[in-house]
């Protein structure tokens, strides 16, 4: 299939699921996220907790081959037994021959799925029934599921009503969540009671016991581990940590982050074979002896032990499958885990997930679809950087990237990334593009806002004809200060580099010499030297080699300015979360650590100047304002700065919620995800309707969404409050 019928079929298959499960997903993924925000916020020991689960992890994955072993040995002298199945074939075959045609029950178990257990099941005559209720109702819907924790959440309660109505057809039709709910409890403990053989997976497994962790909401996990006679376990080897006591901070943590609850609805923890007698539910009064239970504990590999060896996917290892990427990402509250997936896995941690039990082509169908806003990093609770294995990812699949359009980008390829996707190409040397734009402008700005040119663009990389494309400047911010003299002010406080990124100085000129009007007039000498793009635009496209050269390139341009204990001022919230977060990954640990220690955000700087006795009088006063920070500013915490200094200066300032202005970066720009922008752009846009005062923006792509959605003139805050004479 062609590039160009790819993204046809791809924006298609976006366009339906935002009209038929969009609202659902949205509705339910926004509902978790506001009561984990609440509930964390509450929990005082919220970091306390998140840094020793993370330890745990990582103790434990560097020892999961002691803890396999040890767990073997606990099991079988519990009277259970173990099986360590290298792949999914080899898991279903043993399970599939434990089963045989029994009545099975099921809790709810992503490791089954990814195995695809059902089917296999049933192709021996097994008659299987999912117990939870999301898991029951894809089940009767013949769907997957589309959400980690909650594999229905894509259905509204009219959708499963009508779907249980059909079905069932009870005496009265079935309406509300109770009558539902109600219906299935009923239906499911007959199936459970008539059961020979209950599967449950495992949230944890305690190795020096061979105890297990089952959480639930429903209860189901333990009425099917412990009603059958035989109980069958399916995880992952990654499950495993060494003790109970090692679970605390799980317990602490799981409920919060999947749904914003205090504590687990039901937490059960048992070491089968459990000693509790079976029931004989036809006589209904008599009790086997518990000598007759049974329990297999099948740990899977399927890529498992690969993925501990390798250092970009190891990290996915940590995960503890509570859904909260899912719930705190944007594209993923609009589309839901059927765009946003691959065979078995949803979400951002997804495309470690599948890279590393599929492989690079299933993974490589959805990756694009984190756009490394970062506003998953704070809200997951083992502190997995889920943007940088999309990242790592997304790099591995660019090297068997299409070079069919390679004449369009000739010379924005830098060698060391090989041959990879020409729209890649274009998108992460932006830097280029905007000299040459810059350099021929205003003819480059009417030739690419020109309707032929735009088209071309959409067929031969994907650029959606209908978004905006930057309108360059002929004179650079650096000419400009260039031509000024530089900075000269009488009795300075400090000094301090403005980082020039790319926008600031080939598009919005304007924010810049705001910029440098702020500083000066604040007692600050500026310096705006030579330094290349910081490596955001190529670390989007997973361009790691690119993004390397870029960070080392800036890091030497701005080695002597550091040297001499000049601040780095940095208005693009992008670039200062690369020289805050991203460099620890692509500089030496002392070289990153300086620069992120002298760097400072825009607003963060004007705050810490305020602090210290600079005279706010000089800055420009208002009344009322809508502020939209950017997603990496929020991450970084950083937007708290920006309101007060606004604040600070009189003005009753409106700040938006949502997570993000679908925008992010280049994402808007490509034709497969433009409506997906658009969309979520739309969140942000109703709730400054009815502002009344200036729309600012602290990013650039946030400032772009908006204007494109609203047709006013967004600007970045330091323009807000720039002096115009100083």
């Amino acid at each position: 299939m062609s590039d160009v019928e790819t993204r046809r079929r791809t924006a298609e298959q976006i366009r339906t699921l935002l009209e038929t499960e969009g609202e659902s997903v949205q509705k339910n993924t926004s509902h978790f996220n506001r009561q984990q925000y609440e509930v964390t916020e509450n929990f005082d020991q919220y970091e306390e907790a998140r840094t020793r689960a993370r330890a745990i992890k990582e103790d434990a994955i560097e020892h999961l081959p002691e803890l396999i072993e040890q767990v073997e040995d606990a099991v079988t002298a519990n009277g259970g037994s173990v099986y360590i199945a290298e792949d999914a074939a080899d898991a279903r075959e043993h399970v599939a021959d434990l089963v045989g045609d029994a009545t099975v029950v099921k809790s709810k178990s992503m490791t089954t799925e990814e195995i695809e257990l059902n089917e296999r099941l049933s192709q021996n005559g097994a008659d299987v029934w999912e117990t939870d209720l999301g898991e029951f109702v894809l089940q009767v819907a013949d769907e997957t599921p589309s959400h980690i924790v909650g594999p229905s959440l894509h259905k509204s309660r009219d959708e499963i009503a009508q779907l249980f109505n059909t079905r069932f057809d009870p005496e009265e039709p079935l309406q509300t969540a109770e009558e539902l709910t109600d219906f299935a409890r009923e239906y499911l403990g007959e199936r459970i009671c008539e059961a020979d053989i209950g599967i449950t997976g495992a949230n944890f497994i305690a190795a020096d016991s061979g105890t297990l962790a089952l959480v639930t909401n429903e209860g189901n996990a333990r009425k099917s581990a412990v009603t059958p006679d035989t109980h069958v376990a399916v995880a992952g080897v990654e499950k495993l940590v060494p003790s109970v006591g090692d679970l605390e901070p799980f317990f602490e943590l799981i409920s919060k982050a999947a749904t914003g609850q205090d504590i687990p609805q039901y937490l059960t923890l048992l070491t089968p074979p459990v000693g509790t007698p079976t029931l004989d539910f036809e006589t209904n009064d008599t009790l086997e002896s518990s000598n007759d239970r049974a329990f297999h504990l099948v740990l899977i590999d399927n890529g498992r032990l690969s993925m501990r060896d390798d250092p970009e996917l190891k990290e996915t290892l940590y995960c503890i499958r509570c859904g909260a990427c899912s719930n705190s990402c944007a594209n993923f509250q609009h589309v839901g885990g059927h765009a946003f997936g691959g065979e078995t896995y949803s979400g951002g941690i997804a495309t470690g997930w599948e890279a590393g039990v599929e492989g690079l082509d299933t993974a490589a169908e959805f990756n694009d679809l984190c756009t490394g806003c970062s506003r998953c990093v704070n809200n997951c609770p083992v502190k997995i950087d889920i943007p940088w294995i999309n990242t790592a990812v997304r790099d591995r699949i660019n090297q068997a990237g299409d070079d069919q359009f390679d004449w369009l980008v000739e010379g924005l390829t830098p060698d060391e990334e090989g041959s990879i996707d020409a729209r890649k190409r274009l998108f992460g040397n932006f830097e280029m593009l905007a000299k040459i734009g810059s350099a021929t402008a205003p003819v480059s700005n009417w030739l690419m806002n020109a309707r032929p040119t735009k088209a071309l663009l959409e067929r031969t990389l994907g650029v959606d004809r209908r978004r905006s494309l930057p309108s360059f400047e002929r004179e650079t911010l650096r000419d400009w200060f260039d031509a000024r003299g530089g900075s000269d002010i009488a009795d300075p406080r400090r000094e301090a580099v403005l980082y020039p990124d790319v926008y600031t100085n080939y598009v919005h000129t304007d924010r810049g010499k705001a910029a440098v009007r702020t500083l000066e007039s604040l007692g600050v000498v500026v310096h705006i030297p030579a330094v290349s793009e910081s490596g955001r635009a190529p670390l989007s496209q997973g361009l790691i080699s690119t993004a390397r050269a870029r960070a080392t390139s800036v890091a030497d341009t701005l080695d002597s300015h550091l040297d001499q204990g000049r601040d780095v001022v940095v208005i693009e919230p992008s670039d200062f979360a690369m020289f805050q977060r991203d460099y620890e990954r692509l500089l030496p640990a002392k070289e990153h650590e300086r620069l992120r220690e002298q760097s400072y955000e825009m607003l963060e700087y004007v705050y810490g100047l305020l602090a210290n006795g600079a005279d706010k009088d000089v800055l420009s006063r208002g009344e009322h304002i809508a502020y939209h920070s950017h997603c990496q500013q929020r991450t970084l915490g950083l937007e708290t700065y920006t309101e007060a200094v606004f604040e600070d200066l009189g003005y009753e300032v409106v700040t938006s919620d949502v997570e993000c202005c679908g925008m992010a970066g280049s994402f808007g720009y490509k034709q497969e995800y433009y409506d997906l922008s658009v969309d979520i752009g739309d969140d942000l846009r109703s709730e400054f309707t009815d502002v009344d005062g200036p729309i600012v923006a602290s990013g650039t792509s946030c400032l772009e969404q908006l204007e494109s959605l609203m047709s006013p003139r967004v600007q970045h805050p330091i323009e807000i409050i720039a002096p115009d004479n100083y």
